[in-house]
């Protein structure tokens, strides 16, 4: 045992020997004492930049020959009345004078719209319409039987025209999207007088043309009386 050991101490060393040989022929242990030692030189200061020096000269401002010898304008200030725009007022209707019909009125005035309209045949399509307030006062847009203005009425917005008895022509706006007769007739409603409960009897006579017969809420039959 103890003549393995001897014989493996010896190779080891053996090895060792050799292995600095090596390192020796290589100048290993001159780079590794080199790269301990700190590298103590100094780095070169920094540069001071000299500040810029800017150089200032006055120069003449070049004017115009023609202003050149006259002295400098004068302004005055000049006071500018402010102008007012006076405040739009819109119109409000006054509802407290308005007279609602009763619903025995209105049954009584459509019941004659009726019986006219049964007078007036078949020939032409025809339809009543009982007035409201919202018809007569204020919004003034009457709105028209969805059946009938689709089985009668162009499908895009056109002008209808309405005849009263007197034969006098009313040119009206027709809304088809809404079903509804709107600029014109705000003026066939305040030139007939139309009131709350009052029945209106439209013909159709022509494609936009109507024939209209009105029967009053107050009992006269009448068609344009006011």
């Amino acid at each position: 045992m103890v003549a393995n050991i001897s014989a493996y101490e010896e190779s080891r060393r053996k090895r060792m020997e050799e292995n600095k040989k090596r390192m020796e022929a290589l100048n290993l242990p001159k780079l590794c004492q080199a790269l301990k030692i700190p590298n103590r030189t100094k780095s070169s200061p920094m540069k001071r930049s000299k500040p810029r020096v800017v150089e200032k000269q006055v120069v003449v401002v070049r004017r115009s020959n023609r202003v050149a010898n006259k002295p400098a304008p004068f302004f005055e200030e000049a006071v500018l009345d402010r102008v007012v725009k006076p405040r739009r007022i819109s119109k409000v209707t006054d509802f407290s004078n308005l007279v609602f019909a009763t619903d025995e009125a209105r049954a009584k005035a459509i019941e004659k719209a009726e019986k006219l309209q049964s007078d007036l045949g078949s020939d032409y399509p025809t339809f009543i319409k009982s007035m409201f307030q919202s018809h007569v006062t204020g919004g003034f847009r009457l709105g028209l039987p969805v059946d009938f203005c689709r089985r009668n009425f162009p499908r895009r917005g056109d002008f209808i025209t309405l005849i009263d008895e007197d034969a006098v022509e009313y040119r009206v706006t027709y809304l088809a999207r809404e079903n509804v007769l709107g600029g014109g007739w705000k003026g066939f409603a305040v030139a007939h007088g139309l009131l709350d409960g009052d029945a209106v009897v439209f013909q159709l006579i022509k494609p936009t043309t109507c024939k209209v017969y009105i029967i009053r809420v107050n009992g006269s039959e009448q068609g344009n009386s006011l």
